[in-house]
């Protein structure tokens, strides 16, 4: 009988603080931007909805304007787990009172069809002070990196205007640099929306939130390590009792060692990387860092099965 851990060991937070001058930066362009924003929609990651959200956006940016939070990429986790994220968030989180849940691959994700009128409805029923005068909206939206802000931008112009994408998508951490002009996204009423650079807060809290916005790419993979995220989900995996790892990488059974499921995966995938020896012959060994990307990548595509990150901080 395998026995695995019940916890995942401390490592060194330095490896988990990644706050580029971007993101500084784009946090002071963003707090400029404010008095032309009508709206704020947060986007987040609908695997991790209670970790890693940036709480500075709570007190600089989100507090004093209507607020929408929206958690993209559902179709990761199962559509049972929705109500009780909601419910969650609803009663323990001030800035979270309107939650949608969105597929931006899915033009016709009912999510995305709520995001526009709920921030009107919003932004009608508010006090906006001195734009109170201004026949346009602007919704600024904002987030930690690679949640999906520019994919969702994305997907709501070309919903509203049949328009191809104005901001730029990528599957890596920190695509977004700076705050862009003004995105038109509706003609009527006319809408624009701000794109703004993912921002994280400069210290994470602990070691298990910066390891779970690793697992969904809100950190950079080769700035945590490879083989680090993949112990990390070596060990949310056997703690459900999830074993489709074992297919994936080649084993005969389940196992808590990363180095085992390593070096046979990569022998699995027949990948082998060469070093020399003291003696300055070569020698061939298993390529335990290809075998680490692509246990992360299966996990990212799905072939793990709806893994809800989070679910322990929902009981």
């Amino acid at each position: 009988m395998n026995r695995f851990r019940t916890a995942f060991p401390a490592v060194n937070r330095e490896l988990l603080n990644w706050f580029p001058g971007h993101m500084g930066k784009g946090m002071r362009q963003m707090q400029q931007k404010l008095k032309e924003v009508d709206c704020v929609i947060e986007v987040h990651d609908a695997r991790i909805p209670l970790s890693g959200r940036n709480s500075e956006f709570r007190y600089t940016i989100s507090g004093v304007k209507p607020h929408v939070l929206v958690l993209n990429k559902k179709d990761t986790i199962e559509r049972g787990a929705q109500k009780t994220i909601t419910e969650r968030l609803l009663r323990e989180e001030s800035d979270a009172q309107h939650v949608l849940f969105t597929n931006c691959k899915d033009q016709s994700c009912d999510g995305i069809r709520k995001v526009m009128p709920l921030a009107q409805d919003l932004i009608l029923s508010s006090n906006r002070f001195n734009r109170s005068d201004k026949k346009e909206y602007c919704i600024m939206i904002i987030g930690v990196p690679n949640v999906g802000k520019s994919s969702l931008i994305n997907v709501l112009r070309n919903r509203h205007l049949n328009k191809k994408g104005a901001s730029q998508v990528g599957a890596i951490a920190g695509i977004t640099r700076s705050v862009l002009h003004k995105i038109k996204i509706c003609e009527d009423p006319l809408v624009y929306l701000l794109d703004t650079p993912g921002i994280l807060k400069p210290n994470i809290a602990d070691t298990e939130t910066g390891l779970r916005l690793a697992l969904v790419s809100c950190l950079q993979d080769h700035l945590v390590g490879e083989e680090l995220i993949a112990d990390y989900l070596l060990y949310l995996l056997n703690r459900r009792e999830n074993f489709k790892y074992v297919d994936v990488m080649g084993l005969r059974e389940p196992s808590d060692s990363i180095d085992e499921v390593l070096v046979l995966g990569a022998r699995h995938l027949n990948r082998t990387v060469r070093i020399r020896n003291f003696d300055r012959t070569l020698l061939a060994r298993p390529d335990v860092n290809f075998a680490a990307k692509h246990m992360i990548k299966a996990f990212r595509t799905g072939a793990f099965g709806k893994i809800l990150i989070d679910d322990d901080k929902l009981l």
